[in-house]
């Protein structure tokens, strides 16, 4: 069977459409990273023009490196987003997994009951999360944003890995069966690397949430040891006062990983996004 083709027209179109897009969404990235190795002045005073010799300064990284243990924070941030997606792409490809693979009585609103999470945002739930954490002797630690970010990323986790469970075939899950592998190595050996794709998408969609998150950081964990990037960069911004030079250097800092994660992921990304898209 010959595989369709696109025009050039249309691929042409495609990549004009790529490449406006990711001239967007990295401007603010560059303007970011730019004005961290300005001085003040120069900062109010063109923001948008690239530093000079006479406005280059490294006051900000220097300021972020002496004040506040910004490795550390850098380090809880990178235990938590880490360690969070791994649960999410491990839970949410089992559950995704019973629920595709297996038909049962009440199959439809169980996928329902777990999926109401993305159309539910977990911070309404504040509160009793944060007695229950509270109940549970998990405040100011690594465990409860864990826990938390974990439950948030399941339901679109689930959401999107059933639709690409579907896909695969059912004769090879069968063929496995009848070569005596067992379900997890089914699970584990034939499907999860069939929806890398999706895999993919789900851990950059999970990630930068978590990464950019405040919230729960500042009510769960607001403890020196546990802080967070985000949290860590609030030290330099105060009621009357901001040093803008320490903001933007630690910014700068904390766009790093989630911009390998996507050069690393790019390609397996664009795959999970589009797949179905064109026929």
């Amino acid at each position: 069977m010959s595989k369709a083709r696109i025009s050039p027209v249309r691929s042409g179109f495609v990549h004009l459409a790529l490449a406006g897009y990711t001239a967007i969404a990295l401007f603010p990235v560059l303007l970011t990273i730019l004005n961290s190795f300005k001085d003040k002045n120069a900062i109010f005073r063109s923001p948008l023009s690239p530093p000079t010799m006479k406005s280059f300064s490294l006051i900000g990284y220097e300021t972020v490196l002496k004040q506040g243990d910004f490795v550390g924070y850098f380090q809880n941030s990178l235990i938590v987003t880490v360690v969070s997606i791994f649960f999410v792409l491990l839970f949410g490809a089992m559950a995704a997994f019973a629920l595709s693979e297996y038909r049962f009585r009440g199959n439809t609103l169980m996928g329902l009951y777990l999926a109401i999470g993305i159309m539910i945002p977990i911070r309404l739930g504040t509160v009793a999360i944060l007695q229950g954490m509270v109940a549970a002797g998990l405040v100011n630690t690594l465990t409860a944003l864990i826990l938390v970010y974990t439950a948030q990323g399941l339901p679109l986790a689930i959401f999107i890995l059933s639709e690409f469970m579907r896909t695969v075939s059912d004769d090879l899950k069968n063929a496995g069966r009848i070569d005596g592998l067992s379900e997890y190595a089914i699970f584990f050996r034939l499907v999860l690397p069939l929806i890398r794709p999706a895999m993919a998408t789900v851990a950059v969609f999970t990630m930068i949430p978590i990464w950019n998150d405040l919230w729960f950081p500042l009510i769960l964990a607001p403890g020196e040891a546990t802080k967070t990037v985000t949290l860590g960069s609030q030290v330099f911004i105060g009621q009357f006062v901001t040093n803008w030079n320490a903001v933007l250097s630690a910014l700068s800092l904390a766009i790093f990983p989630v911009l390998i994660l996507y050069v690393i992921f790019s390609r397996q990304l664009i795959r999970g996004i589009t797949a179905g898209a064109v026929k």
